[in-house]
């Protein structure tokens, strides 16, 4: 298991994380949520080592990530960032190859697991194009495989998937395909921990999700748990309805449009009155 144990990270004298625990186990999918703002990229960023100055601790297979050599934290876990740039023009084979350094393993096993991965993400018909060629859904897709190719092989300790909104820049069908893919890893014995603004596709997708607001956590816990319309509205300060679907009993989320006070609204009125063209 990878767990971060009661975390509180400052920047300036602000508190950006305050007092925030998460567990990622084998084999399961944790979603984190909540506003711009609440902290999540930098939860991830201290849990992936990123950052290193912080009160806590995290822990991957019961070893503090502070005391493992860069080489080995590699081995035990990949992390996909929000937005990666290649400024070389690497063909697909050889970003996704990137995965592989930290792997003491041979031309021949390397090649077969880039094989594997790009039948497994759909990528084998872009063979040998290069990385700038392809569109934007299509390059998170390589990038995805380069992090799948570093937790490919098979091994008896578990090993962990971060990803920082990996669909902010995805249209519908790559949003699904893509966190299907990350879904797909959990039988591998590996842990997911995605940060998400959807809260529709965490419903989907996730088997946890921790709430955060202003760098505090409001909720966690599996989804049924946790994906109500009070959490929710709390922590997005925002009017939602909830229902559940009638296939997979998950949540679904119906953000409302937001009441505006009626004093506000008669100043609008007033306004719209005052500087009205033809009244």
């Amino acid at each position: 298991m990878m767990e971060a144990r009661n975390i509180s990270y400052n920047v300036g004298g602000k508190g950006i994380v305050q007092h925030c625990s998460v567990q990622v186990r084998p084999g399961r999918f944790t979603a984190v949520v909540g506003p711009n703002g609440a902290g999540k990229t930098s939860l991830l960023r201290i849990i992936s080592r990123e950052v290193s100055r912080y009160a806590g601790e995290v822990l991957i297979n019961k070893k503090n990530i502070a005391g493992l050599r860069t080489d080995d934290l590699s081995m035990l876990r990949a992390v996909l960032p929000q937005h990666t740039t290649v400024n070389f023009p690497f063909t697909i084979e050889q970003v996704i190859e990137i995965g592989r350094f930290a792997h003491k393993t041979t031309r021949e096993h390397n090649n077969a697991v880039i094989d594997d991965v790009m039948q497994h993400t759909a990528l084998s018909d872009f063979r040998g194009r290069t990385y700038q060629t392809l569109s934007g859904g299509e390059q998170q897709r390589v990038q995805m495989a380069r992090v799948m190719a570093q937790l490919w092989d098979q091994s008896s300790h578990p090993k962990y998937l971060l990803l920082d909104e990996p669909t902010s820049s995805l249209d519908l069908s790559q949003q699904h395909a893509l966190l299907g893919l990350a879904k797909s890893l959990c039988q591998r014995n590996i842990g997911v921990l995605a940060i998400l603004h959807d809260l529709n596709l965490a419903s989907q997708y996730a088997d946890e999700v921790l709430f955060l607001k202003q760098g505090s956590p409001v909720a966690y816990g599996p989804v049924l748990g946790v994906m109500t319309k009070s959490i929710i509205e709390e922590t997005f300060s925002h009017p939602v309805e909830v229902t559940y679907d009638a296939w997979t009993n998950r949540p679904r989320i119906y953000p409302l449009m937001a009441r505006v006070p009626h004093a506000i609204h008669e100043q609008i009125k007033q306004y719209i009155y005052e500087h009205a063209i033809d009244r």
